[in-house]
């Protein structure tokens, strides 16, 4: 994955899809390049807000949180309406 240059645009991009909970690995490979890369980049470029990493990590949880409470009501409600 060496020799991938990346406009400054296209850092935002991927920077700003990291943070809004986008998986790491996925968003290096759709752009060519290594995850390391990214996460130095994270690490660098933020200093008023050094949990980007866990804030992207904590929306993906919640998202998959909501999945489950959602699949648990609906198996709950299933099972009422048999009674």
């Amino acid at each position: 994955m060496r020799g991938v240059k990346l406009s400054d645009e296209k850092w935002s991009e991927v920077l700003r899809r990291v943070k809004d909970g986008e998986i790491v690995v996925e968003v290096a490979a759709e752009y060519g390049i290594s995850p390391k890369t990214i996460y130095n980049r994270l690490s660098s470029k933020t200093t008023a807000d050094p949990s980007a990493l866990e804030m992207s990590r904590l929306k993906r949880e919640n998202k998959a949180l909501k999945e489950l409470v959602g699949k648990i009501t609906y198996e709950l409600s299933k099972e009422k309406k048999e009674l």
